[in-house]
């Protein structure tokens, strides 16, 4: 940075407004190219309004109607569950390798019980010689 050219704290931070282009599709970082036989009933490409009231598809993560904005010790989880909180299209989640190359080029996942991205939950269990069936009660 040049010196001559030192920020000043107190002036605020030029801002671009992006709320006019979030909704564009073209523009749109979540979306994929999905293989045709995943277009086909879908859903909506634009952003939609859930039974909530929170609008699932513009990328603005905080809504004063969403669960979590007001969320307290006897909010039933469950309420943030469900098709009406994801987005058809505008996803984080398609973003991973699995669902890009399912959803992209039609490679099923590999899935095994007991997956978990860096830990064997079923480490021991061989050389353990027990099996849940096999235990005694005490």
């Amino acid at each position: 940075m040049d010196n001559d050219k030192q920020l000043d704290k107190n002036e605020p931070e030029e801002r671009v407004d992006t709320s006019a282009l979030r909704d564009d599709p073209e523009l749109d970082p979540y979306e994929i190219e999905f293989l045709p036989e995943f277009q086909q009933g879908r859903g909506p490409r634009a952003p939609f309004v859930n039974e909530y009231g929170v609008v699932i598809g513009d990328h603005v993560y905080e809504s004063a109607n969403s669960p979590l904005e007001q969320w307290t010790e006897n909010t039933d989880p469950n309420v943030m569950a469900g098709d009406q909180w994801v987005h058809p299209y505008k996803d984080i989640g398609f973003q991973t390798t699995e669902n890009r190359e399912f959803f992209e080029e039609g490679i099923q996942p590999q899935g095994g019980m007991f997956m978990h991205p860096d830990k064997d939950v079923a480490y021991g269990v061989e050389q353990s010689g027990e099996a849940d069936e096999d235990r005694a009660e005490p």
